[in-house]
């Protein structure tokens, strides 16, 4: 059995330097220890030298993310069989390496039976252990942390009491109620709830299967300082340090997201939309408007709510069970009640309703919302507002609409060259085009 690469740091002080991990990946030290076979580590060399032509040593060691100590016996090892070849010297007694012709045959080979380039991944038990280690579950969080979460969002006392307990729970959660009152907004300020990052894999392989885990589009990596104590440390570079994240989709999920979906052609896959959660929240955003029933998205997660797993299925056909660590937010403009049956709903515990602003809360809107564009805040100029085009029409209040009542009023002043200024006359101009599309 291999040597397990992923204990936490002993060392008090290392583990202050380096920013109070409480799990940090090991550079592994042999072979072994990176849970991978010497022959997917030559395969990931040779389809690399078939990408770039020629490349040091060390370079090649960068591009896979592991030790280059590691790679100097396959190297060797692979130069011997005649399916590399010396180009020359480079630095610190390296050299550069090039595919010979029966290296460039078994490269083309490689690549046919799959196309993934790039850093070595994670056995799946590895990243699994990782998720257990790193889980919002073992948060305590407390009110100042929430309130510091939220701190440039407008929210009432009333609903920070809601929030803070649903959040703290780590399960899953509904905010629903009329739109432009800010619950994406406020779905998205609850992963700063947590603490602030963790280690994933770039990539991980099971069954043989690569399936690439690192999404730029939701993981926002935390680039270390490069001073000499993180140096030393080595951490084990096949994972990377991030924010914790928070996964939004909308109208556009589809079933095919939550679940691992392979290219054929390249016979690489993608971690599910679950996977890339994992450690933060996963938002879906406008429920209900999505191209598949509410009952059949809902029924899909009734037993990973539960067990807190979800099982995914391989190209091979193999089941896998990954873990479910993520809170799951559904934010409407409908009624749950609408939407779910009461054995989904059960397992939803906290249902928070977001209501509209109070006229107190509706005039601090403003002033924060011309603090932040620089305009002088006029408190008679949003009564008047209130009084002229909302209470007559019986318009309700919205969150948004201070951001986007100023955001207009801002444009007409730059278009007519105009010092930008909250007065009566240009709120005139600004609600008339506004409230006559949104017909609110």
């Amino acid at each position: 059995m291999r040597t397990s690469t992923l204990e936490p740091p002993k060392d008090d002080l290392l583990e202050a330097l380096l920013g109070g991990d409480s799990f940090r990946p090991a550079e592994p030290q042999t072979i072994e220890q990176t849970g991978l076979s010497p022959v997917v580590i030559e395969s990931l060399i040779l389809k690399f030298l078939m990408q770039v032509g020629s490349a040091s040593g060390r370079e090649i060691a960068g591009r896979l993310c592991l030790p280059f100590r590691l790679l100097e016996e396959l190297l060797l090892g692979l130069r011997g069989r005649q399916l590399l070849v010396h180009k020359g010297q480079s630095q610190l007694s390296d050299y550069l390496y090039a595919l010979t012709d029966v290296g460039s045959d078994r490269a083309r080979v490689a690549a046919a039976a799959c196309s993934y380039v790039g850093p070595a991944p994670v056995p799946l038990e590895d990243y699994i252990v990782s998720v257990e280690a790193q889980t919002i579950r073992a948060e305590a969080v407390r009110r100042r942390e929430v309130e510091e979460a939220f701190s440039d969002v407008s929210v009432d006392g009333a609903t920070m009491d809601l929030l803070g307990p649903a959040i703290n729970s780590g399960a899953g959660l509904f905010l629903y109620g009329y739109p432009g009152n800010g619950k994406t907004t406020i779905a998205k300020r609850i992963t700063r709830c947590f603490g602030q990052y963790l280690w994933i894999p770039q990539a991980i392989v099971e069954d043989g299967q690569f399936i690439k885990l690192y999404d730029a589009a939701f993981h926002e990596v935390v680039r270390s300082s490069e001073s000499n104590i993180l140096k030393s440390a080595g951490h084990d570079a096949r994972w990377i340090k991030i924010r914790r994240p928070t996964v939004v989709v909308g109208g556009e999920l589809t079933m095919d997201c939550l679940e691992i979906r392979h290219d054929a052609a390249a016979n690489v896959s993608e971690a599910s939309l679950q996977m890339k959660s994992n450690g933060g929240c996963l938002l879906i955003d406008d429920f209900g408007r999505q191209r598949v029933e509410p009952a059949a998205l809902l029924n899909r997660w009734i037993v990973p709510l539960e067990n807190r797993h979800d099982y995914l299925t391989l190209p091979t056909g193999k089941k896998i069970q990954v873990p479910f660590d993520q809170l799951i937010i559904f934010s409407t403009n409908l009624e749950p009640t609408d939407l779910a049956d009461e054995a989904f709903l059960r397992r939803i515990p906290y249902k928070i309703e977001i209501v509209d602003p109070s006229i107190e809360e509706f005039r601090k809107l403003f002033q924060s919302a011309c603090l932040s564009m620089g305009c002088p805040y006029q408190p008679q100029a949003v009564d008047y507002l209130v009084q002229t085009h909302y209470r007559p029409h019986g318009r309700p209040l919205r969150r948004c609409h201070a951001r986007d009542l100023l955001a207009a009023a801002s444009n007409y002043s730059v278009f007519n060259d105009v010092p930008m200024q909250l007065t009566p006359q240009l709120l005139d101009r600004v609600v008339k085009s506004y409230f006559t599309a949104l017909n609110s």
